[in-house]
């Protein structure tokens, strides 16, 4: 029994789906809507369920049958949009491509392709496949597309060059063609100051979403982190590096909040009230269009989902600072500035892992205490100084507030929108 159709059998739909991804395009096209059949079956995605079925030819039943006819490009298309409704784009990117060789000239397959490759991170794939259909493109949005991944994927000359021949956007893609704008303009604010080159981690995290990145992992930077962590077990002397280049930022930004907003979740406060100890800042809990703030989260995924509403649209002279940002599950609301990036964090008072002295691992239990308590705990702590493997570029303390000494014109700018890629800089990731 082949791996995939043993997952599937197994009910490990998520190990089926990590599968599917990683082969998608050099799998036959019928056995792999059959086995997303499966996948969408076992999900209760009753959308992506029938259209796997069609392409198929299972005839909704989970056997190939023979067929008669190759599959029409109006299956292929429907299988294609199903997919990159339900999460799951590069599965719909083999599909589409078949669609757009065989009805070649057709925009709205090129459209689509774009859309499942960018769902992706597939950057330059979208610009590729933008490119080789030239003479279809419309201004808005193909046009904006092509600019918008052609920036994402480390081109930022170029994308400026076709953003400005761009006429005025209607309405509906005003608010894209802002953004877009914004990137661009952060993009040259700092091109004097930084590489923004393949492995230039804190300069694209700010074009791409104006947030000041404080420190770049000093773990497997040259072994496909790039700066990002994988699973991280924080330290308090890790938070107290944080607040104390935050204050770096602060000062070279010439950014001067009145006082600390706490926001509910525990984490956010415990950090929030140990900055404002160190900040020399009154703490007072977080009102929404409160102005002069520095409202404070230890990871905004932990936050609710109401207090993230009041932080999308920034309040004047309000900083949003989130300590742990995870950067494959990106919150809701992009941070002013990051202490770092990570794809599994544990706070130093939450429920880790620890090693016993036989070697054996065992869980142990949050920190119980008052937040105030464990709050002194990071003021007393002394920042953190990992040297890491070797591997890393120098991080100094000063390189953020450098950027941003540069950037501050264009920094604060614009609705706090989600950040859904990554980026140039790739790193690598768990499945």
């Amino acid at each position: 029994m082949d791996e995939p159709q043993a997952l599937l059998d197994n009910g490990d739909i998520p190990g089926l789906i990590r599968h599917l991804r990683a082969n998608a395009e050099q799998m036959d096209l019928r056995e792999l809507a059959r086995l997303t059949e499966g996948a969408a079956a076992a999900s209760g995605f009753d959308d992506l369920r029938e259209t796997a079925a069609v392409l198929a030819g299972t005839g909704g039943g989970g056997r190939l049958r023979r067929r008669e006819r190759e599959p029409g490009v109006q299956e292929l298309y429907d299988f294609g949009y199903a997919c990159i409704e339900r999460g799951v784009a590069a599965l719909a990117v083999p599909a589409l491509r078949a669609a757009l060789a065989a009805l070649p000239g057709e925009v709205a397959l090129v459209r689509e392709l774009a859309a499942a490759l960018e769902r992706d991170d597939r950057h330059a794939e979208v610009v590729e496949v933008l490119d080789a259909n030239a003479a279809l493109l419309e201004p808005w949005p193909d046009r904006y597309l092509l600019a918008f991944n052609t920036l994402m994927s480390g081109d930022a000359a170029r994308a400026e060059e076709i953003a400005r021949a761009l006429p005025e956007p209607d309405e509906t893609w005003a608010g894209a063609g802002e953004r877009l704008e914004r990137m661009l303009a952060r993009a040259r604010a700092v091109r004097p100051v930084t590489a923004l080159d393949a492995l230039d981690l804190r300069g694209w995290h700010f074009v791409i979403g104006g947030t000041v990145l404080l420190s770049l992992s000093p773990h497997g930077f040259a072994a496909g982190m790039a700066g990002r962590f994988a699973y991280l077990g924080g330290g308090y002397g890790q938070c107290r590096r944080a607040v104390e280049r935050l204050r770096l930022v602060l000062d070279a930004a010439e950014a001067r909040p009145e006082r600390v907003a706490l926001l509910p979740d525990r984490s956010s406060t415990i950090l929030g009230l140990a900055a404002a100890e160190l900040l020399g800042l009154p703490a007072e809990p977080f009102e929404p269009g409160r102005p002069g703030t520095l409202a404070v989260a230890h990871d905004l995924n932990d936050v609710e989902e109401d207090v993230l509403r009041g932080l999308w649209e920034r309040a004047d002279g309000q900083v949003l600072f989130e300590h742990a940002t995870c950067w494959t599950a990106p919150p809701a609301v992009t941070p002013d500035v990051s202490g770092l990036l990570h794809q599994v964090a544990v706070a130093p008072w939450g429920a880790g892992m620890r090693a016993r002295p036989d070697g054996s691992v065992e869980r142990t239990e949050p920190d119980g205490r008052p937040a105030e308590e464990i709050a002194a705990e990071i003021v007393r702590a002394a920042p953190d100084d990992d040297a890491g493997d070797g591997d890393t570029p120098p991080d100094p303390d000063g390189a953020p507030a450098a950027l941003i000494a540069a950037a501050r014109s264009c920094w604060l700018a614009g609705p706090r929108d989600a950040v859904l890629s990554p980026g140039p800089v790739r790193s690598s990731r768990f499945a």
